[in-house]
C-alpha cells in the first residue's frame, strides 16, 4: 500500500495565504512562499495552492507566484484557479507546478478534463469536487465557491460527477467536503467512502481535520492522502508529530 500523503493546502487570494470556515469568512494567514518554504521544512508530502477567486472572477491564476514557488520548494505541488484551458495549464507547468487541479472550468466544460490528460497525461490532472450534503442527505455539487455571492449549485451529484471525472482521465480526486471545511469535526466519512468506492484513482480527503485521529480516520476509509490547512496554519497539529501518530496506528508514511 502506498505511503499515506500529508498536504497542506493554502487557498490564495490577491498574491495572500487566507482561510475561512465553511468557504466563507476568509482570514489573512501570510504570504505564499513563507508558507511554502515552512511546509517544506516540517515535512508536507505535497502542497496544494486554490487561488479561490479566479473562476469566479473569470480569470486564471497567475504563474509569477506558481514561479516564486517552485523555485524554493522540493516537493510537489498543484495550483488551481480558472485553469480552462490546455494553455493555461500549460503555463502553470512550465511555471514549476507538477499537477494542475480544475474545479469550477470542468464543470463548465467536461471536456477539459481529456484535453488536459491527453496533453500533459493523467497523472497531472486533479478534479476537485467541492461538495454540500443537502439536509436531504444528497450530495451535491457547487462552483464558483472562492465568493459566496458567486457559489451556485451546479445541478450534478457528487458521485456521479467524480465518476465521470476519472472515466474522462482525471488521475486524482480532491474531495472538498463545504460543510466540514475549517469546523475541525473530522472528514466526511461516509462520503469518502462512498467516493472511494465509486473511482477507480487516488481520492484526497479535504474539510473537517481537527485532531490526529481525524487524519486516521480518513485513511481507514481508503483516502490515499489527507488535506488539511487551518489546523496546520494555526499550528494546532505539527507535521511531524502527525507522521509520528500515523506511523504508531500502523500506517507507512513518508520521513
Amino acid at each position: 500500500m502506498p505511503a499515506a500523503r500529508i498536504i497542506a493546502c493554502l487557498d490564495v487570494v490577491g498574491g495572500r495565504v487566507v482561510k475561512g470556515v465553511q468557504f466563507k469568512d476568509h482570514r489573512d494567514i501570510g504570504d505564499i512562499v513563507d508558507h511554502a518554504l515552512r511546509y517544506r521544512d516540517e515535512g508536507a508530502d505535497e502542497l496544494v495552492f486554490y487561488d479561490i477567486t479566479a473562476s469566479a472572477d473569470r480569470r486564471s491564476l497567475d504563474p509569477a507566484w506558481v514561479r516564486r514557488v517552485s523555485a524554493v520548494i522540493d516537493i510537489p505541488f498543484s495550483v488551481a484557479g480558472g485553469i480552462g484551458d490546455i494553455e493555461t495549464a500549460a503555463r502553470c507547468l512550465g511555471a514549476g507546478a507538477d499537477k494542475v487541479s480544475v474545479n469550477s472550468p470542468a464543470l463548465v466544460r467536461p471536456g477539459l478534463i481529456a484535453e488536459l490528460a491527453d496533453a500533459f497525461g493523467r497523472q497531472c490532472v486533479v478534479l476537485g469536487i467541492d461538495s454540500l450534503r443537502a439536509s436531504d442527505g444528497r450530495l451535491t455539487v457547487k462552483q464558483y465557491t472562492g465568493r459566496p455571492e458567486a457559489t451556485q449549485d451546479t445541478g450534478r451529484e457528487t458521485i456521479a460527477w467524480a465518476v465521470e471525472g476519472a472515466r474522462l482521465g482525471a488521475g486524482e480526486i480532491v474531495l472538498n467536503c463545504i460543510d466540514r471545511d475549517g469546523v475541525r469535526q473530522g472528514y466526511d466519512l461516509d462520503q469518502l467512502r462512498a467516493l472511494v468506492s465509486a473511482v477507480d484513482v487516488p481520492v484526497i480527503a479535504s474539510g473537517g481535520a481537527g485532531t490526529l485521529a481525524h487524519f486516521a480516520e480518513a485513511f481507514a476509509a481508503g483516502a490515499s492522502g489527507a488535506l488539511a490547512a487551518s489546523v496546520f496554519h494555526d499550528r494546532r497539529i505539527a507535521i511531524p508529530d502527525l507522521k509520528d501518530y500515523l506511523a504508531e496506528q500502523g500506517l507507512e508514511v513518508r520521513r
